[in-house]
């Protein structure tokens, strides 16, 4: 029974990824070997913002400023001079440097730039084989072992199965992420889409770290909180589609 639920798990997180590869064409174009160099690419940039979080961001002692990334009053302090709003924020953060990390995550765009800088082709291709190489890096370095030993665990738990659904909406973030960079690369990008382009990405960058928040805030519950990222990916999704499609047919 359990390797039963860890074949579904496995199913629902990784099956997702194979029919993309599939059905976008990559696998017409021969990109295997393209998705893992964006892997490798993916890894390589994990290691440097870890790197930089670790000498630029000394660990967190507590403080109501702590929160914001600025060092300020302790704990105490601020909950007994901000009263019950600084009770709010310091629960909130499960993390409190959520969000220099999410800052920090500007590096993700900038290594699937570079990823498509590499590739030759249209730019469908190019967004495919970032977001494709990246996503599947991710998932492989950040689901597999869990899956693999709890999924097979004695007691069968949600939490594996919200896993597996976690990592196609993260496949979905990567293709929006990817798109967004490709469109704010074009040197021939009209000025008046680049404002829309700019506040797409920074709502990418930073939607973590607001739905984190937001989570914590309404007390959200496990599958609530999943149901509510897939909601704010699917809607940034739909409108990095249509912005994409009005470039491309302006441009075509």
């Amino acid at each position: 029974m359990t390797l039963f639920h860890f074949g579904n798990c496995f199913a629902l997180a990784y099956f997702p990824y194979f029919i993309t590869y599939k059905c976008s064409g990559l696998s017409e174009y021969n990109a295997f070997w393209k998705c893992v160099q964006a892997g490798v690419t993916y890894l390589f940039v994990q290691l440097c913002k870890m790197l930089f979080l670790a000498t630029f961001f000394p660990t967190w002692e507590g403080g109501i400023y702590d929160f914001i990334g600025v060092s300020g009053v302790g704990e105490r302090e601020g909950v007994q001079e901000w009263g019950p709003m600084a009770t709010v924020f310091t629960q909130a953060s499960t993390d409190p440097q959520e969000f220099m990390k999410a800052s920090v995550d500007v590096a993700d765009l900038i290594g699937l730039n570079l990823v498509m800088s590499r590739n030759a082709g249209k730019g469908e291709y190019k967004i495919m084989v970032a977001a494709l190489g990246w996503a599947t890096a991710e998932l492989i370095m950040s689901r597999c072992i869990p899956l693999w030993v709890g999924a097979r665990g004695i007691e069968f738990d949600w939490k594996y199965i919200q896993m597996s659904i976690d990592s196609n909406i993260s496949l979905v973030h990567y293709i929006v992420a990817s798109a967004q960079v490709w469109m704010i690369t074009r040197y021939d990008l009209y000025h008046t889409f680049r404002p829309a382009v700019l506040l797409l990405m920074f709502l990418s960058v930073y939607k973590a770290f607001v739905m984190e928040t937001f989570v914590h805030l309404c007390s959200l519950g496990s599958w609530t909180a999943l149901l509510a990222r897939a909601v704010v990916t699917g809607l940034l999704a739909l409108s990095t589609l249509a912005l994409y499609v009005a470039v491309v047919s302006v441009h075509s």
